[in-house]
C-alpha cells in the first residue's frame, strides 16, 4: 500500500532553518513536546513580505526560533500575513503573537477562529462536571479519571497566545494568492471543523495542514462541547471530495511529517484504514463495550498512558459513528458509561 508515495525531501529542516520545497516557498519545522514532536510550517514569499501558514505553540521556545527564521531564512522582510489551517494550538498558537507584535494579518475559517478564541478565553483550575461526566460516559480507566479531576488541566491558553479581535475570514470556493500563485480554498473537516487546505491553480502544490498526512491519520476527536459529534462521517466525505481534486503530479505539504507525492493512492489509504477500522470495531462489538474498550481493534497497538486521551476521543467518535448510523445500539451502564453493541441484521 506504500508503493507510489515518494518523500522527496529526506531530512527536515533543523532548527532556525528551511527546506525550500518551490520557488518562493519555504518550509520550516517547529518542536512540540509531545510524541508528535514537530509541526510543520510554510512560508510564502508574497515579494515584500511573507505570508506563514501555521505558526507552533506559543512558548518562549517558539518566539525565539521565530526570531531566528525571521532573521535567518526570512530574510528580515516582515511576516504580512498569517494563514491559520485550523484551530488546534500547535497550528494557531502564535497567531495572535504575530498580529499584535508584527502587525500581521489573520486569515482562517470563522469556524477556526471562533473555536481558538472560545478557548483561549475559557481557563480552567479544574475539570468542569460535563468534562468529567463525558469521560465517565467513555468508560474512561478510574484511576486515569481520578487523576484528571485532581490535576489541574490543560488549558488552550496555555501555549495560545492572546488573540486580538480580527480576522479575515476565508471559505469554501475562495482563492487566495500567495507566494506568485493563486490557490483555491477546500475545506475539510472531521480533524477539525471548517479545515482550510489550499491548491495551487499555478504548479501542483498543496498544502494540507493536518487534513492530509502521509505516515499517520489524523485524530478524529469527539469532545464534551459536542458529544454527538460524528467527525468520522465529517471526514470520510471530505476524502471523498477532496480525492476529486487530485493530480498525479500533486506534492503535499503537510501539517506533520514529510512533504510527499502520491497523493491519490494516500487518499485511498486514509479512506480504507477508516472504513477497515469500523468493520473491525463492529466485529468487536459482539458484546456490550464502552468506548475504552476499543482501544485493540481500531489502534492494532497498545496506547500507553500519554497517547491515552487521543486514543478514548477517536474511540468514542468510532462507536457513535456507528451507533448514529444504525449499525449499533447502546445502553447507559449503571457508573454512567455508554455500552455499545452491533445490531444484528433483522
Amino acid at each position: 500500500m506504500t508503493e507510489g508515495l515518494r518523500y522527496p525531501f529526506e531530512t527536515a529542516p533543523e532548527r532556525g532553518q528551511a527546506v525550500q520545497v518551490a520557488d518562493g516557498v519555504l518550509w520550516m519545522r517547529l518542536p512540540l513536546p509531545m510524541k508528535l514532536d514537530h509541526v510543520n510550517v510554510y512560508a510564502l514569499d508574497d515579494g515584500d513580505g511573507w505570508t506563514v501558514i501555521d505558526t507552533g505553540f506559543a512558548s518562549k521556545l517558539g518566539r525565539q526560533i521565530w526570531a531566528e527564521l525571521m532573521a535567518g531564512p526570512l530574510a528580515g522582510k516582515p511576516v504580512s500575513r498569517v494563514v491559520v489551517t485550523h484551530h488546534h494550538p500547535d497550528h494557531v498558537g502564535l497567531a495572535g503573537w504575530f498580529q499584535s507584535d508584527h502587525g500581521a494579518e489573520l486569515i482562517t475559517t470563522r469556524t477556526a477562529w471562533l473555536f481558538a478564541r472560545m478557548l483561549m478565553l475559557d481557563r480552567q483550575e479544574v475539570l468542569p462536571e460535563e468534562t468529567l461526566a463525558f469521560y465517565r460516559s467513555a468508560g474512561m480507566d478510574p484511576d486515569i479519571l481520578e487523576q484528571r479531576r485532581t490535576d489541574r488541566p490543560f488549558n488552550f491558553a496555555d501555549v495560545v497566545a492572546p488573540m486580538p479581535l480580527g480576522y479575515t475570514r476565508i471559505r469554501q470556493g475562495d482563492r487566495i494568492a500567495m507566494g506568485g500563485r493563486t490557490w483555491d480554498i477546500h475545506i475539510g473537516n472531521g480533524h477539525a471543523p471548517e479545515h482550510a487546505t489550499f491548491w495551487s491553480r499555478d504548479d501542483d502544490l498543496v498544502i494540507a495542514g493536518d487534513q492530509i498526512l502521509p505516515s499517520i491519520s489524523p485524530n478524529l476527536g469527539v469532545y464534551a462541547t459536542e458529544p454527538m459529534a460524528d467527525p468520522v462521517s465529517d471526514w470520510l466525505e471530505a476524502c471523498e471530495r477532496l480525492s476529486a481534486l487530485v493530480r498525479p503530479g500533486h506534492l503535499v505539504l503537510g501539517g506533520h511529517k514529510l512533504p510527499f507525492t502520491g497523493l491519490g493512492l494516500r487518499m485511498r489509504q486514509l479512506i480504507e484504514n477508516h472504513h477497515g477500522a469500523l468493520r473491525r470495531l463492529l466485529d468487536h462489538l459482539d458484546q456490550p463495550r464502552t468506548a475504552a474498550d476499543c482501544f485493540a481493534p481500531l489502534f492494532k497497538r497498545n496506547i500507553g498512558a500519554g497517547e491515552y486521551g487521543l486514543a478514548l476521543v477517536e474511540a468514542v467518535a468510532h462507536v457513535s459513528h456507528l451507533y448514529q448510523a444504525g449499525l449499533a445500539t447502546r445502553e447507559r451502564r449503571e457508573d454512567g458509561a455508554w455500552t455499545y453493541r452491533r445490531k444484528d441484521p433483522e
